[in-house]
């Protein structure tokens, strides 16, 4: 098998908490802590979890918009915490960001024409003619006229926008796209149509996503491999039909549960979790999961569980291991 296109290893971010008039350091945040997995050429990993679990800042790490704690990203061979400087930009032109929010990650005094070429413009791949048609290219591959160049954010829709931003993140012929909730802030009809556009393009281009969300219906669509998070772990990985079919670890069940069932009148045990979601400023000892967990044993209380399992599926948990 060829070599992965991005490896993570034991990625760790650790942010301080300080407090009181003299903002003395009181404690520290672990937003993510120990995280590993790897990523093909060409693949959809999905990064699921409730909101503060750390996926955005996984996303954050990888693309070195924030300085890890510990760990390492590899993205092509290279080692990417190594980069400084001028090879580090040179390098960024193959990583790229879809941002959440397609109404505030738009500079509403810039004509889309400049939002899209600013990327070429900053690296000096392209002036004049050469990135008026390179933006002409992109926006009509994305689904927009090439008129649109000429415009500005607020005469577009939100679904538009998102495309906008798309065409953005495409611009430099990237290899890599951290899709950051990409379809959240949109209606369903046009989250379907984005979902769609970003499984075209990865098909045309070679595109590796990895995709951050919550909703597991549209994971569930475009990954081939989903990894479950929780207060800033991995619990459960594995490829998207495993999982979906045959989840092992009692947090990714208890998800999977909550999603609608497509057939009318079906329906599936709901599983409901007691308590709240920790704090990551004290998570629980041994397994983070285990105050909410019914099958919790004394095991769980003090020895944190390791990922393990086989190449296709791997899952930390003590009562169910693959």
């Amino acid at each position: 098998m060829s070599a992965p296109l991005l490896e993570v290893r034991d990625l760790r971010k650790v942010f301080p908490v300080h407090q009181g008039l003299l903002r003395r350091q009181r404690g520290e945040l672990r937003a993510v802590d120990g995280v590993s997995f790897d990523l093909a050429v060409g693949e959809t990993l999905g990064i699921v979890g409730e909101s503060g679990c750390g996926k955005t800042t996984l996303g954050r790490l990888v693309l070195r918009l924030l300085e890890p704690t510990a760990g390492s990203v590899h993205f092509a061979g290279a080692d990417l915490l190594a980069l400084r400087g001028e090879t580090l930009r040179r390098q960024r032109r193959e990583m790229q960001l879809i941002f959440q929010d397609p109404f505030g990650s738009l500079n509403p005094r810039m004509r889309v024409g400049a939002i899209v070429g600013e990327g070429l413009e900053v690296h000096g791949l392209a002036r004049g003619a050469a990135l008026r048609a390179r933006v002409r290219d992109v926006l009509e591959r994305v689904g927009l006229r090439a008129d649109a160049a000429d415009r500005y954010p607020h005469e577009f829709s939100g679904g538009q926008r998102q495309r906008i931003g798309i065409a953005r993140a495409l611009a430099l012929s990237p290899r890599l796209i951290v899709a950051d909730e990409p379809v959240s802030a949109l209606d369903v009809s046009v989250q379907a149509q984005i979902i769609n556009l970003l499984q075209d393009l990865q098909e045309a281009l070679g595109l590796a996503y990895l995709f951050i969300a919550h909703d597991l219906r549209v994971v569930e669509h475009i990954s081939q491999r989903v990894a479950i998070m929780y207060l800033g772990k991995i619990v459960e990985l594995a490829d998207s039909r495993t999982l979906y079919a045959r989840p092992h670890h009692p947090y990714t069940r208890a998800l999977l549960s909550a999603v609608p069932m497509p057939e009318p009148g079906a329906r599936r045990e709901r599983i409901v979790l007691r308590g709240d979601v920790p704090s990551p400023l004290r998570p629980p000892s041994g397994c983070r999961f285990h105050p909410r967990c019914a099958f919790a044993e004394a095991r769980c209380r003090s020895e944190e569980p390791q990922l393990t399992g086989t190449a296709t599926h791997r899952v930390a948990c003590h009562v169910f291991p693959v």
